[in-house]
């Protein structure tokens, strides 16, 4: 569920197609790319709603995008996974490697679309940028869903994690492009494969898989890290359901957040962008909910 941009466009009601897709067997970009079990900070965004505006009917649970955990109590994603959702949209978080087969599974058990989403995920409560859709030079987008008493606990006994490093302010800036192009960088989320060419027309396979894959440094500015992810190159990269997903930057050593998933290529091929959170307006934003370095 990547940004509407010039650069990567789908509807709500393509991407929640696309989304109810059989559990796959990669996700990310399926070339050059790996599972990520080991990553347990990293997790999927949850959403039960009511898709037809009919109380009659069963509301939908499915996964929606991509976050990491960057507090005991806090789910770091994108605004634009969580704003403008139907009223009475409730969201989860879940750490599962394979969050649509737990989808999948609960689905099979059945009950009502709480119990069904309450055994896939932790049910917490969405803050959005209230800035946001902001700008093309900031756009704000930028959410974070916050777990309270027995969520934070129940959250960490089912999936145990270390909450994810954020940066301190304007690190990337103060270490330059040539520091930047020089660090090992790594995308993560449950998003679906590059485009393939099918006789209808190009589509997204896959998704609800926890995988990684690496990217290069390519540019930066104020609040935006841009990154390379060509097949061609050895890399790997984003694609939709990926938004709000971590953007890992070992920088001296240590592995950090430096920027969340929000859009890229339509097709998936060559570039993913991703909002700093190093800078000021995200710092801003963050600091009503973490103790930021």
């Amino acid at each position: 569920m990547r940004r509407r941009t010039a650069l990567a466009a789908l509807t709500a009601t393509a991407t929640a197609a696309l989304l109810s897709v059989a559990a796959p067997a990669s996700a990310i970009n399926s070339y050059n790319a790996q599972p990520a079990p080991e990553r347990a900070e990293v997790g999927a965004l949850v959403v039960q709603y009511d898709r037809d505006g009919n109380p009659a009917t069963p509301d939908v649970v499915r996964w929606s995008c991509s976050g990491t955990m960057i507090s005991a109590d806090v789910f770091l994603t994108a605004a634009h996974c969580t704003a403008n959702r139907p009223t009475g949209t409730k969201f989860y978080v879940s750490l599962a490697q394979d969050v649509q087969g737990s989808i999948n599974a609960s689905n099979t058990l059945g009950g009502t679309p709480e119990q069904i989403a309450g055994r896939v995920g932790v049910e917490g409560t969405a803050h959005s940028d209230p800035a946001y859709p902001g700008n093309s030079a900031d756009s704000h987008d930028i959410a974070v869903i916050k777990l309270a008493g027995a969520q934070t606990t129940e959250l960490a006994k089912r999936w145990p994690f270390t909450p994810a490093t954020l940066p301190s302010a304007n690190q990337l800036s103060g270490l330059g492009s040539r520091a930047l192009d020089a660090a090992h960088w790594q995308v993560m989320g449950y998003g679906t494969q590059e485009a393939l060419n099918q006789p209808g027309g190009q589509t997204h396979p896959g998704g609800g898989v926890r995988m990684k894959g690496t990217l290069d440094f390519d540019a930066l500015n104020k609040t935006w890290v841009r990154l390379a992810m060509n097949e061609s190159r050895g890399l790997g990269g984003a694609c939709y359901g990926d938004s709000g997903g971590p953007n890992f930057a070992t920088l001296d050593g240590k592995r950090v957040l430096a920027g969340t998933t929000i859009t890229g290529d339509g097709p998936c091929y060559a570039t993913n962008v991703a909002y700093r959170m190093d800078s000021a307006s995200a710092r801003a934003f963050l600091g009503q909910y973490v103790t930021l370095p």
